[in-house]
């Protein structure tokens, strides 16, 4: 039984992460032709009306999964079903009251805002997201229902299904949009509203598909109340006030994350237009900024998203449980299972950053020299971001819900500062915005690590989480770079040799983590195809 519990742990964790690495797949693939349709000025409107958008997102509805997942699978090991669906639907109405007042004043605040951010045509997209906004609520609720339950196909799928409307509609949408703009000034303003019409029709069909799972669940989750014995009715200011502490922090920790990246968007439009720079040009900068180095830099970052989801219901039933041991072999394992997938990841940004830009962004031409510097300078925040994740997210299952708030103001007052120098005082521009994208979630990942390294503190094998991922991460950059570069004489078609160039990086990293012994052979074992993997590891003679 143990065995298989903890089979699940990383079975339910991965499937998250293969839906949030499609979904960034699937988020990559439409935004190329999506920033062809908007140019770079409509890429700026669109990438800061997000900004302001996931700041909604997270005062109304980003905190309802993860502490929802918490306090259901909570109860649920203690067998209290009743207790969890009535936790359920107290946040559930939680929701739908703070996002509606979120969203009525997005809406009726987009003109203010758009005049904050000195940014003209700002407001068109903020209402679209407004309405989105008020439908991810419920949306958000329903995903934590099912993760704290231990099963993560329900919000896999509704992300993919999500993801993939949003595609289609947002390319669509933005065509429509641009091309019947009455006037040329409109244009930027009109193309960007119609790429976030794609998230609202995404969200819609993700709350279906959702709605669809419950009524499906429910006669069980019915048969389960009924089946409750247990002495304990928690009442409904009881449970209020429960979600309240829960969600607070959480609310908190992300609103001073999500801070990080509008505030940028703030501070840089407004102090380079002090400084003398064009308007158009702020915007073209920050959709460079926004569309091309940020969105390559989430795609790793969304796997730690995913087991970050995962984790806190697992590790929140063995601390209820006081299996300090297995919460401590939790943590490793999804600390390890990161590294080893975020490393590569931004060494391959890094070494292969002009021919992934060449690649993905054909059309943009004007600044893609900068675009690849910025992804060459900054592609060690992924790493941060993914472990700063991981960390928080271990806190909050320990039940260390402020800690990680804490943290994140340090982090975020330090970003700040250093942001503001680097504008004002330096001639860095938005280089500026790289270095703070960097340091933000170091900080928060130091001040994180520290912490729980005092809360629980076992010995760590540090070769293996880090400095084997790390060696051969290295070694993979080096074969990645040459492989392009020797090929590249031989055939000048960039496609095909950035894909054989990802092609040998996956192969020859492969190899190297199991040569190096980062993985027993019962780690492997507990992995997602891992007894495939372990197989033709020991034909390759890299596994005894």
């Amino acid at each position: 039984m143990a065995s298989k519990q903890k089979q699940n742990f990383l079975v339910q964790g991965t499937i998250l992460a293969v839906a949030g690495i499609l979904v960034r797949l699937i988020g990559m693939v439409y935004r190329i032709p999506m920033a062809n349709i908007l140019g770079e000025d409509g890429n700026g409107i669109y990438s800061v009306a997000f900004g302001i958008y996931n700041i909604a997102l997270t005062l109304s509805s980003y905190a309802l999964p993860l502490a929802l997942s918490r306090l259901v699978s909570q109860r649920i090991v203690q067998k209290q079903y009743r207790n969890a669906h009535n936790v359920f639907q107290k946040t559930l109405l939680l929701g739908l009251a703070t996002s509606t007042a979120v969203s009525l004043v997005l809406y009726f605040g987009a003109g203010w805002l758009e005049d904050l951010y000195a940014r003209d045509g700002l407001a068109a997209p903020l209402k679209v997201l407004a309405i989105t906004t008020f439908i991810m609520s419920m949306v958000g609720t329903l995903r934590g229902f099912f993760q704290g339950r231990g099963t993560m196909m329900p919000t896999a799928l509704s992300q993919i299904f999500e993801q993939i409307v949003n595609a289609v509609v947002s390319v669509w949408a933005a065509y429509a949009f641009v091309t019947s703009s009455p006037s040329l000034s409109q244009t930027a303003s009109r193309g960007a509203a119609g790429g976030t019409v794609g998230t609202l029709a995404g969200a819609a069909t993700a709350l279906l598909l959702l709605a669809a799972f419950y009524a499906l669940y429910r006669p069980t989750a019915m048969r389960q109340i009924r089946h409750d014995h247990t002495d304990i009715e928690e009442s409904g200011s009881q449970v209020f006030r429960i979600l309240l502490l829960t969600i607070l922090p959480v609310i908190l920790s992300q609103t001073v994350y999500q801070l990080g990246n509008t505030a940028d968007d703030l501070i840089f439009g407004n102090i380079m237009q002090a400084k003398g720079m064009a308007a158009t040009a702020v915007s073209s900068l920050q959709g460079v900024f926004n569309s091309q180095y940020v969105l390559l830099i989430n795609v790793p970052v969304a796997i730690a998203s995913a087991m970050a989801a995962s984790v806190i219901p697992s590790i929140v039933a063995s601390h209820t449980l006081g299996d300090r041991r297995e919460v401590c072999r939790k943590a490793d394992s999804v600390i390890k299972f990161n590294t080893v997938i975020v490393l590569p990841c931004a060494v391959g940004l890094a070494v292969l950053a002009r021919p992934i830009i060449t690649l993905l962004f054909p059309s943009l031409v004007t600044y893609r020299d900068l675009a690849v510097h910025l992804l060459e300078v900054g592609s060690s925040a992924a790493v941060f971001y993914v472990l700063s994740t991981i960390t928080s997210a271990i806190l909050q299952g320990l039940g260390f819900m402020r800690t990680p708030v804490k943290h994140s103001a340090i982090a975020l007052a330090i970003h700040l500062a250093l942001i503001l120098g680097l504008l004002w005082f330096t001639d860095l521009g938005v280089y500026a915005l790289v270095i703070g994208n960097i340091t933000f979630p170091m900080t928060t990942c130091l001040l994180n690590w520290r912490f729980l390294r005092a809360r629980l503190p076992h010995r760590q094998n540090l070769k293996k989480i880090f400095l084997v991922p790390l060696l051969s991460s290295a070694l993979m950059g080096v074969a990645a770079w040459g492989g392009y570069h020797l090929l590249h004489l031989l055939v000048g078609s960039n496609l095909v040799c950035t894909l054989v160039a990802i092609l040998l990086a996956a192969g020859s990293y492969f190899v190297l983590v199991l040569a190096l012994r980062c993985f027993s052979k019962k780690e492997l074992y507990e992995l997602p195809l891992g007894r495939t993997i372990a197989t033709l590891a020991r034909r390759l003679g890299l596994l005894k």
